[in-house]
């Protein structure tokens, strides 16, 4: 007896945004997204985790404020931001595997020139701007890559296993930068980071296999399915680009909340720091796995909704804290409940993603998560400078809270359930070309 599909949710057709992979593919696919995307991931992941205990100790020697500092850990999302809508669209016309070689090569040339000392806060800034027009194209190309390849019901595990290699890179680059920044300076750890990239780069050279472009409709018709999509499920879709919002405002603000605190009022070493962010990262990664499980097995809210619940707790406990330790055990709170999320908003927007342009729609996906990205961080900064570090720590938790509410009275499930027919996909439907 044969078991059939339908994707609940958004889309409230049957089969909406739905591959059909048959059981001997599935295999050969999960190997192939090994080899392509997670080891490259795996290396830009690290090369940027050692840039989360850098950027605030650097933009802070320039003598500048906490909204300046909050800047300059945001530029880098600022410039994904800018791009993720051209970046969907590109990628349709190079291909998969040039938009990765592109993005990643321009990571680690524009991180490798802020280690130059006539660089000063202006121009890392704006050089954060370049490393994130890079992220967006590398970002959304492996995205695709993954939306494409992996069937529904085993995206869930792909996405959080990818998310789980990026805290796994992330897992000693806050040590390793807050190591080097005590021992070489600041600007070696930029000069680390670059080159970690530019391994990334040549792994990615070397494995990924030349790929034709994804244009499988007009560009005309590719962007009226995403008009179609959105229009057709604007109530479900407008409370999940909320919950996307929020979500990573609180996962952004808190890389900049703990640096700041432990800089400023515990008067923490880089390599304190760097070891406390390490630590969340530990708990971080150790949830990734359950985090994929749970979103394929009971549904993606029931991922989500502990996630942002619990580090709206952690972060509300970092204004309690009062030493190395007390910090740490926030910060591992917080890591924890961000690792039972892992890869939920990107399994989200795989989910309601149509077939036929998914680039673009993980373009505009991508955007409004960072919306959130970007802000974030300055809530923080901008809240620390005109209150204190406390109001910018519980405006962060009822952000994150906030996330937990959304998801759980407005955002419907996406998850496959195995009893329900399949039909025909969202994007064959409506971003059929004429004739």
């Amino acid at each position: 007896m044969s078991t059939s599909f339908r994707l609940l949710g958004p889309f409230d057709r049957p089969g909406a945004g739905f591959r059909r992979h048959s059981p001997k593919e599935t295999p050969t696919l999960r190997n192939k997204v090994a080899i392509v995307v997670y080891l490259p991931t795996l290396l830009l992941a690290f090369g940027q985790g050692m840039l989360v205990t850098t950027i605030p100790l650097f933009a802070a020697d320039f003598g500048v404020t906490s909204t300046l500092i909050a800047l300059a850990v945001s530029a880098a999302a600022l410039g994904t931001l800018f791009m993720d809508i051209p970046a969907g669209a590109f990628l349709q016309r190079i291909g998969l595997r040039r938009a990765m070689l592109v993005g990643s090569g321009t990571v680690a040339i524009s991180t490798c020139l802020i280690a130059f000392p006539f660089v000063n806060y202006e121009m890392t800034t704006a050089l954060r701007v370049v490393a994130g027009i890079g992220t967006a194209l590398w970002g959304i190309s492996r995205h695709a890559y993954i939306a494409e390849s992996i069937p529904v019901r085993e995206r869930g595990k792909a996405l959080s296993t990818f998310g789980g290699l990026q805290r796994l890179g992330t897992l000693g680059g806050p040590a390793v930068g807050g190591i080097l920044i005590e021992v070489l300076g600041a600007r070696t750890s930029f000069l680390a980071s670059g080159l970690m990239a530019a391994i990334a780069f040549g792994v990615a050279v070397a494995l990924i296999p030349e790929t034709a472009s994804l244009r499988t409709l007009s560009t005309r018709h590719r962007w009226l399915t995403v008009r179609r999509t959105v229009v057709d499920n604007r109530r479900d879709l407008a409370a999940a680009a909320a919950a996307q919002t929020f979500a990573m405002m609180i996962r952004a603000g808190r890389m900049l909340l703990v640096p700041l605190y432990g800089y400023t009022y515990l008067g923490l070493s880089g390599g304190q720091v760097g070891a406390i962010l390490t630590v969340a990262s530990i708990f971080d990664v150790a949830m990734s796995i359950p985090a994929g499980l749970t979103m394929d097995r009971l549904g993606r809210k029931a991922s989500m909704v502990p996630s942002f619940a619990i580090m709206g707790v952690g972060v509300a406990l970092i204004p309690l804290a009062h030493s190395f330790w007390t910090l740490m055990a926030a910060s591992a709170l917080v890591g924890f409940g961000n690792g039972f999320g892992a890869g939920s908003m990107m399994t989200l927007g795989a989910d309601l993603a149509p077939r036929g342009a998914t680039g673009e729609f993980l373009g505009l996906w991508r955007v409004i998560g960072d919306i959130g990205q970007v802000a974030g961080p300055l809530v923080v900064g901008v809240l620390a400078d005109t209150l204190d570090i406390t109001g910018s720590a519980y405006a962060l938790s009822a952000i994150g809270f906030s996330a937990a509410l959304i998801i759980v009275f407005l955002v419907r499930e996406t998850r496959l359930r195995p009893e329900e027919p399949v039909g025909e996909p969202v994007a064959e439907s409506v971003g059929r070309a004429p004739g």
